[in-house]
């Protein structure tokens, strides 16, 4: 089959990528760092297509999916990953700072759904799994515009799974806490230079976070991710994979 994985230049798309192509599918690998994703295909086992987009922009997000369905054909297999993170207190969240969080976070999966579903119903098959977060079901101090986007992507691919629930089409996010990837590596270094730990001590303070105290893998991330590609019953869900730290 058809998959595309935006966010595929490292960590969770990379991850996810590799389960997909070694599942036999081929995969189309999308995000602004051309080189990044070359090697990324360099390295899977499959048919791989370099798509270098920035999910921002609504036109890219067109030329994307164009570009696959010349070369390939309609996309099968969608997995929204490419997103972003920022940490500030509400009061001195910027318009930017929000308006950043909600268009790579919220407005590119919503185009991206709004793209792919078309094809998949018609063809009376698909599968989406969005990358959303475990601050998409609680609300933690210092990321409101982050977590506000991801509450929100989760009602999005809870009512896309509504509408194509009897089409043979089936629409998930997946909700990890903190994975081991270079997002996180940003986490640790804001947390230690806003309180005077070293690296180290902020790790831990991320990995106790989490009931395994561990950070999750992005291997992990992409199991759950082939769950969803594979049961055709999973829908409209938001599967946490957080060591059990928002249980639900």
């Amino acid at each position: 089959m058809i998959a595309l994985v935006t966010g595929a230049s490292k960590g969770i798309g990379t991850a996810c990528a590799v389960a997909l192509s070694g599942a036999g599918h081929r995969v189309a690998l999308a995000s602004r760092d051309a080189g990044a994703l070359q090697a990324v295909a360099d390295s899977l086992p499959g048919e791989a297509l370099v798509v270098p987009a920035d999910m921002t922009d609504a036109g890219a997000v067109e030329g994307m999916f164009a570009r696959v369905e010349e070369e390939w054909g309609p996309v099968e297999i969608l997995v929204v990953n490419a997103g972003a993170s920022m940490s500030a207190p509400l009061v001195r969240t910027s318009d930017e700072d929000w308006q950043r969080m909600l268009d790579l976070n919220l407005t590119a999966p919503f185009r991206c759904l709004r793209r792919a579903l078309p094809a998949m119903t018609a063809a009376g098959f698909g599968r989406v799994v969005v990358i959303a977060s475990v601050a998409g079901k609680v609300g933690s101090a210092r990321i409101a515009a982050y977590t506000a986007s991801k509450h929100g992507v989760l009602g999005l691919v809870r009512t896309a799974a509504m509408e194509v629930a009897r089409t043979g089409v089936t629409v998930n996010a997946v909700c990890p806490g903190y994975v081991d990837t270079p997002m996180t590596d940003e986490s640790v270094a804001t947390i230690a230079s806003g309180t005077g730990r070293s690296q180290e001590e902020a790790r831990t303070i991320l990995e106790n976070m989490q009931p395994i105290g561990r950070l999750v893998t992005v291997e992990e991330v992409a199991s759950a991710v082939m769950w969803c590609v594979d049961n055709a019953a999973v829908n409209g869900q938001g599967l946490n994979v957080d060591g059990g730290a928002v249980q639900s």
